[in-house]
């Protein structure tokens, strides 16, 4: 991988916890994956980081004083920059069972119990980071397989303009457009190959 994709498949992980503890916790727990760490200590404070950068997942407290972890996905899913960033919630050991249900009900990926293990939170999230590069790699590949159609189409247009026009080598020019037009197609097939 080149250093310039290796750069921009960079995925950021919002976590978010109002106590200081937990996020250093958070923060040791993650740090072997070698990605971006952004801290929130509410959910106005996750709300406002979403809306200043992108993130590939967000690990969210369920139990924080004012919005709590559901008000804020539930927030978070409105924002259309962010409502298909994968949420996993994070909840102490003394949360009724219907928490899982309401958290997988605002838009919750998973839901983990504290205290969690970390080996299960860093391959749940490593799971999501992937997700988020291959849904990267498809991005620029259908962008450039949308800029070899375009040159394909610009390409008959030039060939039509040419038809109707009556150029005087009319013939030859069409055999040269359909040529490139051919070179293009063995590119795109090349390109779809690597």
């Amino acid at each position: 991988m080149s250093r310039t994709t290796a750069t921009t498949d960079r995925a950021s992980i919002l976590i978010v916890d109002d106590l200081e503890d937990n996020l250093v916790a958070l923060e040791a727990v993650l740090a072997s994956l070698d990605e971006p760490l952004v801290r929130a200590r509410s959910g106005e404070e996750a709300v406002r980081a979403l809306l200043r950068e992108p993130f590939a997942l967000i690990l969210l407290d369920v139990r924080m004083p004012g919005m709590d972890g559901f008000e804020t996905a539930y927030r978070i899913k409105r924002l259309d920059r962010a409502k298909d960033i994968p949420i996993i919630f994070l909840n102490g050991p003394e949360s009724d069972s219907g928490y899982a249900f309401r958290g997988y009900a605002t838009g919750a990926a998973d839901f983990l119990t504290k205290p969690f293990d970390p080996w299960m939170l860093r391959a749940k999230v490593s799971v999501f980071l992937d997700l988020h590069r291959k849904n990267r790699q498809l991005e620029r590949l259908l962008a450039r397989e949308q800029e070899h159609l375009g040159e394909i189409t610009d390409r008959l247009a030039a060939i039509e303009d040419e038809l109707r026009g009556g150029a005087p080598a009319g013939l030859d020019s069409v055999g040269k457009q359909l040529s490139r037009i051919e070179e293009t197609l063995d590119e795109l097939r090349r390109g779809r190959g690597q």
